[in-house]
Protein backbone atom coordinates (compact mmCIF):
# COMPACT_ATOMS: atom_id res chain seq x y z
CA UNK A 1 0.00 0.00 0.00
CA UNK A 2 2.57 2.86 0.79
CA UNK A 3 4.26 1.91 -2.61
CA UNK A 4 1.71 2.95 -4.52
CA UNK A 5 -0.59 5.56 -1.93
CA UNK A 6 1.13 8.80 -4.05
CA UNK A 7 0.33 7.50 -7.54
CA UNK A 8 -3.16 6.19 -6.29
CA UNK A 9 -3.87 9.95 -4.51
CA UNK A 10 -2.65 11.48 -7.63
CA UNK A 11 -4.86 9.18 -9.99
CA UNK A 12 -7.78 10.11 -8.24
CA UNK A 13 -7.00 13.23 -7.97
CA UNK A 14 -6.89 14.12 -11.84
CA UNK A 15 -10.13 12.87 -11.93
CA UNK A 16 -11.89 14.12 -9.10
CA UNK A 17 -10.43 17.46 -8.65
CA UNK A 18 -10.90 17.29 -5.18
CA UNK A 19 -7.98 16.01 -2.24
CA UNK A 20 -10.77 15.27 -0.47
CA UNK A 21 -12.86 13.14 -2.80
CA UNK A 22 -9.33 11.71 -4.23
CA UNK A 23 -8.38 10.63 -0.62
CA UNK A 24 -11.53 8.77 -0.24
CA UNK A 25 -11.15 7.07 -3.38
CA UNK A 26 -7.92 6.20 -3.36
CA UNK A 27 -8.45 4.36 0.56
CA UNK A 28 -11.71 3.24 -1.33
CA UNK A 29 -10.04 1.66 -3.80
CA UNK A 30 -7.01 0.00 -1.61
CA UNK A 31 -9.96 -1.73 -0.09
CA UNK A 32 -11.58 -3.52 -3.29
CA UNK A 33 -8.20 -4.08 -4.06
CA UNK A 34 -7.84 -5.87 -1.10
CA UNK A 35 -11.05 -7.64 -1.27
CA UNK A 36 -10.39 -8.35 -5.02
CA UNK A 37 -6.76 -10.08 -4.67
CA UNK A 38 -8.10 -13.35 -5.29
CA UNK A 39 -9.46 -12.26 -8.92
CA UNK A 40 -5.39 -10.47 -9.50
CA UNK A 41 -3.63 -12.79 -11.87
CA UNK A 42 0.21 -12.86 -10.24
CA UNK A 43 1.35 -12.63 -13.99
CA UNK A 44 0.45 -9.33 -14.29
CA UNK A 45 1.55 -6.16 -13.00
CA UNK A 46 0.17 -5.16 -9.95
CA UNK A 47 0.00 -1.40 -10.49
CA UNK A 48 -1.80 -0.73 -13.24
CA UNK A 49 -4.74 -3.32 -11.83
CA UNK A 50 -4.64 -1.34 -8.55
CA UNK A 51 -4.80 1.92 -10.38
CA UNK A 52 -8.25 1.12 -12.70
CA UNK A 53 -9.43 0.38 -9.32
CA UNK A 54 -8.59 3.44 -8.11
CA UNK A 55 -9.30 5.20 -11.43
CA UNK A 56 -13.22 3.30 -11.09
CA UNK A 57 -13.80 4.58 -7.87
CA UNK A 58 -12.75 8.15 -8.27
CA UNK A 59 -14.77 8.26 -11.43
CA UNK A 60 -18.05 6.60 -9.61
CA UNK A 61 -17.14 9.56 -6.92
CA UNK A 62 -17.41 12.02 -9.04
CA UNK A 63 -20.71 10.97 -11.62
CA UNK A 64 -22.55 10.56 -8.03
CA UNK A 65 -21.51 13.66 -6.65
CA UNK A 66 -22.89 15.59 -10.22
CA UNK A 67 -19.88 17.43 -10.44
CA UNK A 68 -17.87 18.22 -13.25
CA UNK A 69 -15.83 20.78 -12.08
CA UNK A 70 -12.59 20.97 -14.20
CA UNK A 71 -9.24 19.16 -13.12
CA UNK A 72 -6.88 21.67 -11.15
CA UNK A 73 -3.62 20.25 -12.64
CA UNK A 74 -0.09 20.95 -10.94
CA UNK A 75 2.49 20.91 -13.32
CA UNK A 76 5.84 20.21 -11.98
CA UNK A 77 8.53 22.08 -11.36
CA UNK A 78 11.71 21.46 -13.35
CA UNK A 79 15.36 22.77 -12.56
CA UNK A 80 17.05 24.55 -15.77
CA UNK A 81 19.63 22.50 -16.96
CA UNK A 82 23.32 23.07 -14.83
CA UNK A 83 21.28 24.22 -12.01
CA UNK A 84 21.34 27.70 -13.02
CA UNK A 85 18.22 29.96 -11.49
CA UNK A 86 16.46 31.16 -14.40
CA UNK A 87 15.83 35.21 -14.84
CA UNK A 88 12.83 36.43 -13.84
CA UNK A 89 11.38 37.46 -17.30
CA UNK A 90 12.31 33.20 -17.97
CA UNK A 91 10.37 32.21 -14.98
CA UNK A 92 7.01 34.31 -15.74
CA UNK A 93 6.97 33.33 -19.09
CA UNK A 94 7.55 29.48 -18.06
CA UNK A 95 4.27 30.05 -15.44
CA UNK A 96 2.22 31.33 -18.27
CA UNK A 97 2.91 28.86 -20.87
CA UNK A 98 2.15 26.28 -18.37
CA UNK A 99 -0.73 27.84 -17.01
CA UNK A 100 -1.78 28.02 -20.92
CA UNK A 101 -1.02 24.10 -22.00
CA UNK A 102 -3.22 23.53 -18.32
CA UNK A 103 -6.23 25.70 -19.33
CA UNK A 104 -5.60 23.66 -22.82
CA UNK A 105 -5.89 20.34 -21.49
CA UNK A 106 -8.64 21.66 -18.77
CA UNK A 107 -10.78 21.82 -22.37
CA UNK A 108 -10.35 18.41 -23.55
CA UNK A 109 -13.16 16.38 -22.86
CA UNK A 110 -13.13 13.79 -20.49
CA UNK A 111 -11.74 10.70 -21.99
CA UNK A 112 -9.03 12.72 -23.65
CA UNK A 113 -8.11 14.80 -21.01
CA UNK A 114 -7.96 11.51 -18.69
CA UNK A 115 -5.12 9.71 -21.49
CA UNK A 116 -3.05 12.95 -21.51
CA UNK A 117 -2.80 13.10 -17.51
CA UNK A 118 -2.27 8.99 -17.57
CA UNK A 119 0.72 9.41 -20.12
CA UNK A 120 2.19 12.87 -19.12
CA UNK A 121 1.41 13.80 -15.81
CA UNK A 122 1.13 10.18 -13.99
CA UNK A 123 3.81 9.08 -16.79
CA UNK A 124 2.52 5.64 -17.19
CA UNK A 125 3.32 3.85 -20.53
CA UNK A 126 0.90 3.21 -22.98
CA UNK A 127 0.36 -0.28 -21.66
CA UNK A 128 -0.12 0.99 -18.09
CA UNK A 129 -2.57 3.65 -18.93
CA UNK A 130 -4.73 1.29 -21.15
CA UNK A 131 -4.97 -0.81 -17.93
CA UNK A 132 -6.18 2.10 -15.85
CA UNK A 133 -8.34 3.31 -18.03
CA UNK A 134 -9.57 -0.55 -19.25
CA UNK A 135 -9.49 0.64 -22.71
CA UNK A 136 -7.38 -1.09 -26.02
CA UNK A 137 -4.26 -0.04 -26.61
CA UNK A 138 -4.67 0.70 -29.91
CA UNK A 139 -8.06 3.02 -28.30
CA UNK A 140 -4.91 4.49 -26.10
CA UNK A 141 -2.95 5.61 -29.30
CA UNK A 142 -5.65 6.83 -30.94
CA UNK A 143 -7.16 9.19 -28.24
CA UNK A 144 -3.63 10.33 -27.08
CA UNK A 145 -2.85 11.35 -30.96
CA UNK A 146 -6.53 13.43 -31.24
CA UNK A 147 -5.96 15.00 -27.75
CA UNK A 148 -2.32 16.22 -28.55
CA UNK A 149 -3.69 17.15 -32.54
CA UNK A 150 -6.28 19.39 -30.44
CA UNK A 151 -4.10 20.67 -27.77
CA UNK A 152 -1.91 21.89 -30.92
CA UNK A 153 -4.78 23.70 -32.56
CA UNK A 154 -5.61 24.92 -29.25
CA UNK A 155 -2.36 26.41 -28.18
CA UNK A 156 -1.15 27.07 -32.02
CA UNK A 157 1.43 24.48 -33.90
CA UNK A 158 4.56 26.84 -31.53
CA UNK A 159 3.50 25.93 -28.06
CA UNK A 160 2.55 21.88 -28.32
Amino acid sequence: MHAYQGIAFRTAYLITGSAADAEEAAADGFVKAFYALARFRSAEPLRPWLLRIVANEARNRRRSAGRRARLALRAVEHEPSGGAAPSPEAALLSVERRSELLDAVNRLDENHRLVVVCRFFLDLGEEETAKVLGWRRGTVKSRLSRALGRLRADLGEGHA
